[in-house]
């Protein structure tokens, strides 16, 4: 919206601004003085005319299905079902697929956007929140723009710099950055329209989500639980930049003042005595999907800042909206209805994950349902209208409950499970047995495909935890941790630790699976032609048949594979299409690779002949440790240090996939420089930022020792013989719980 100088509502709108750090309630009284003032939204918003860049708006998505060539939203349509109705490539066809084009990114981490193709053009971001506009018919770069986040705030990024796409909207493209910024750029020319800061730039927060838009509205979340936030999802005017509603998922303490009732609602979900220094979590940093005939929007919630519920709430409640699935009033941010998928959360089981809507026969009669398989491992089916849960079953192996009860709609926990007094290995793990990698649905099998995973955890509570800001604040002692792996970190396998699995959500059970040999799964696309499509972090990218899961056809690409992919048609040629570079909380730390990670958008057609882009060789790296005095003492405390501040990037016990360096392996500079890098900041223009807040002279060199000692390791018989049984034999998951 636009005030004109000296109106009522710009005054509401200042007093908004200065007092209620964007308050609704605030938010909503300006939007009232302004509809008194005789301007609305609609004459304010600056339509694009026909026949400019990314002329998409609501009739067009709604009517997506009478395109079948584009690609309008993040899901492909609001319900986000990941379908495409295209059929020239199908089970019998698709063994003629070649690559028809491929663009270098220029980017050595993680990949995980959904492009969206408009008339033509294809718009996706990469690593560092950069974007790209390609013709994508050819793959030729129209114009990239990067937001030039400082690279010290990766820092902040629990699970890589990654960022998941763009929303494009009547000749705009919209996108969130790492630093917590949301923009809007011309979609002809990649020019800034304008750029908002969605977030308190002295805080933790990151955005990695793709925004949506509904009704003129810009949503976008935000991430950085894990580092002590308070959780929020905001809506902007899309043509003005103008912060419309903002819905806080967890109140700020316990007694108020609230910003909206919700939050009070909230409230008395808490202990009085709760940890509100946290942030208390409650991140809204993935998906999202929308309802036109109801007018709902859906939006799931993530997890607790800090994961030990006995240290963030002692006085024990449900703690919402942590872990939970919303439906609000695009307009107005007001909550219609909720569901908490596990409350009380205690292990980083976030319900952020792909929700998707469908009209199903349940009972006799068609339903309206919102389907999604968060981490927690149980695959909720809910009417989208009123909430009412319809069935919640296990779609993985689970170990921290028994099922949940339909009638109460919460889990029955195993008090095994709870691991505030004492360690416990739990599963799923923290990456759940379903992350962000989108699922899909196929309205032709009426199944939906998910990316599922297969891991346990030794969940440990740390009896002497602090809340430090900028640090990771789960309430485990991670030390303990890696000392429970260190030796077999590398030895260790879980048998078929990830499979797409075939859900079929009205007879609440598996279809079919297949199991696949990597720890990093990567998001699902279902086509008309009966197929399904999957890269993974292996380096290949394949397709099966939806019906039977039977494999028809793969390209190696050599890079690892974690976005999911699209599909749209141009010149009557139907092309797949999608990011390839491996990274993510997974990709960073459970994918080791050996070639140098240079992201990809890659395209197939039928017949296509372009060739492969070529995939480097990682050169060797040697221990260049110096010799050095390593006292048992020394390394335990720099080993408690490490795990605190280091591990969740540069891998427990020093073991990663290289996309960030393996201090074991560093050159000797790195050695000789490690205090300048590691308090001075030398660095962080490549990502490592100065930890001079949390450390002093003597807790960077204690973690050097910790390095070192690492580094120089001599192997114990025990951990030889745990190595190489590894090679050969698999353990299954069920046995590390059991």
């Amino acid at each position: 919206m636009r005030y004109p100088p000296g109106s009522i509502a710009m005054g509401a709108m200042m007093f908004a601004r200065r007092y209620g750090a964007f308050e609704r309630a605030s938010m909503q009284v300006a939007a009232s003085a302004l509809l008194c003032a005789g301007f609305s939204a609609a004459a304010a918003a600056e339509p694009a005319s026909e026949g400019t860049a990314g002329n998409v708006d609501a009739a067009r998505i709604i009517a997506a299905d009478s395109e079948p060539g584009s690609w309008l939203a993040h899901g492909r349509t609001y319900d986000e079902q990941r379908f495409s109705p295209l059929t020239a490539v199908d089970t019998e066809s698709v063994s003629q697929l070649g690559l028809a084009w491929s663009y270098m990114t220029g980017t050595r981490r993680g990949l995980e956007a959904t492009p969206i193709v408009v008339d033509g053009v294809m718009y996706a971001t990469g690593s560092w929140s950069v974007v790209y506009a390609l013709d994508a018919k050819t793959g030729r770069e129209l114009w990239n723009f990067d937001p030039e986040v400082p690279k010290a705030k990766g820092r902040d990024a629990c699970c890589d710099v990654v960022n998941r796409g763009v929303a494009v909207w009547k000749g705009r493209v919209y996108f969130g950055t790492i630093d917590g910024r949301l923009v809007a750029l011309d979609a002809a020319t990649g020019k800034t329209v304008w750029d908002v800061l969605t977030v308190d730039p002295k805080q933790a927060y990151t955005i990695t989500g793709a925004p949506r838009i509904v009704k003129g509205r810009v949503i976008i979340g935000n991430g950085g639980a894990e580092y002590g936030v308070r959780g929020y999802f905001s809506a902007y005017d899309a043509a003005t930049g103008e912060l419309l509603w903002r819905f806080f998922t967890v109140p700020a303490n316990h007694d108020g003042p609230f910003e909206h009732p919700e939050v009070e609602q909230a409230a008395a979900t808490w202990s009085s005595d709760s940890m509100w220094e946290s942030g208390l979590g409650g991140t809204v940093w993935d998906s999202m999907a929308y309802d036109p005939g109801l007018d709902l929007l859906y939006v799931g919630v993530g997890n607790s800042s800090v994961y030990n519920r006995e240290v963030r709430s002692p006085g024990g409640g449900d703690n919402l909206f942590l872990a939970s699935i919303l439906a609000v009033r695009p307009e107005t941010g007001e909550l219609v209805w909720h569901y908490q998928t596990t409350p009380g959360e205690h292990w980083d089981y976030t319900a952020v994950q792909h929700m998707i809507l469908a009209d199903l026969e349940i009972g006799g009669r068609v339903r309206k349902v919102l389907m999604q398989a968060p981490k927690n491992g149980f695959f909720y089916v809910l009417d989208r209208a009123t909430g009412e849960l319809l069935s919640a079953d296990q779609y993985t192996y689970i170990s921290w409950a028994t099922h949940v009860d339909l009638t109460t709609g919460r889990p029955i926990e195993r008090p095994e499970a709870s691991w505030s007094k004492r360690r416990a290995i739990v599963a799923p793990d923290p990456a759940g047995g379903h992350n962000w990698h989108p699922m899909a649905f196929s309205p032709r099998t009426g199944w939906v495909y998910i990316p599922t995973r297969r891991f346990a955890f030794p969940y440990t509570p740390d009896p002497d935890f602090e809340m430090k800001p900028h640090t990771f604040n789960t309430g485990e002692d991670w030390a303990e941790v890696t000392r429970g792996v260190e030796g077999f970190i590398d030895a260790g396998r879980v048998c078929s630790p990830t499979d797409i699995t075939a859900w079929d959500p009205v007879r609440k059970q598996a279809a079919w699976r297949v199991d696949r040999d990597t720890e990093v799964p990567g998001g699902l696309l279902a086509t008309a032609g009966d197929l399904l499509f999957q890269g993974d972090g292996t380096g290949f990218f394949r397709a099966y048949d939806a019906r039977d899961g039977t494999q028809l056809w793969e390209s190696r690409v050599g890079i690892g594979i974690i976005a999911a992919p699209i599909s749209y048609a141009i010149d009557g040629e139907q092309y797949v299409a999608v990011l390839a570079g491996v990274g993510g909380g997974d990709g960073i730390h459970r994918q080791k690779v050996d070639y140098v990670n240079d992201g990809r958008i890659l395209a197939w057609k039928l017949g296509g002949k372009a060739p492969m882009p070529a995939v480097r060789k990682k050169a060797e790296r040697v221990v260049q440790a110096p010799r050095m005095e390593l006292s048992p003492p020394r390394i335990e405390h720099g080993r408690e240090l490490y795990s605190r501040h280091c591990a969740h990037c540069h891998g427990m016990a020093t073991r990663n996939s290289t996309l960030i360096p393996d201090l074991k392996t560093v050159d000797a500079q790195v050695h000789r420089d490690w205090n300048a890098i590691v308090l001075g900041g030398t660095r962080a223009n490549q990502g490592m930022a100065s930890f001079a807040d949390v450390l002093d002279a003597d807790g960077a060199e204690a973690i050097h020792t910790y390095v070192v000692s690492r580094a120089l390791h001599e192997p114990t018989l025990l951990e030889s013989v745990a190595s190489f049984v590894g090679q050969y034999a698999c353990v299954p998951v069920e046995w590390m719980t059991d």
